[in-house]
């Protein structure tokens, strides 16, 4: 049984994007194809990569429904 690999075409490429995907697959020695599957996997990567949560803030007091409001309506003066 063979595999086959599923293909993507690419419309309408602005020439100036073309040309970099050009340059860049040219510094590293790979096919256009291949330089834009390389970019292609290395930003879904980053994009699948959980972004670090900063710590939770810790209040010495509670925060009221009341102050919620004044604070949002002072927002949208």
């Amino acid at each position: 049984m063979e595999f086959i690999m599923p293909g993507l075409l690419i419309k309408n490429v602005p020439p100036d994007l073309h040309l970099k995907l050009k340059q860049s697959a040219s510094q590293h020695h790979r096919s256009m194809t291949k330089e834009a599957l390389a970019l292609l996997e290395k930003a879904l990567e980053q994009e699948s990569t959980p972004a670090e949560l900063p710590q939770p803030v810790r209040l010495k007091s509670l925060i009221s429904r009341k102050w919620i409001n004044d604070a949002k309506r002072r927002g949208r003066e």
